[in-house]
């Protein structure tokens, strides 16, 4: 007789997980915004430190777009809007 019985265990796992459509915050490539207007906006608008948002500038003048964000819609729509009001081409994709 076997003295250590087997038991079989059917386990149910739930994974919960938050799940965030993540977005990117695009920014344009202009012929009317100087750089260091692009640089200033970066800077107030999405938190850059001077370098970073120089970079972005330099790629979004060379490349034509530059993704300057990630995050939620929620997190980037202000972010997108404010950038609009300073006369600059930015999308939500």
């Amino acid at each position: 007789m076997n003295s250590n019985p087997q038991i079989e265990y059917d386990e149910d796992v739930l994974l919960l997980e938050k799940t965030t459509d993540v977005r990117d915050l695009i920014v344009y490539n202009d012929d009317h915004n100087t750089f260091d207007h692009v640089i200033k906006t970066l800077v107030d608008v999405c938190g850059h430190q001077p370098e970073q948002a120089e970079q972005c500038t330099l790629l979004i003048h060379y490349k034509g777009q530059c993704t300057v964000k990630h995050g939620s819609y929620d997190e980037l729509a202000s972010m997108c809007t404010a950038i609009h009001d300073r006369g600059i081409s930015a999308d939500i994709l």
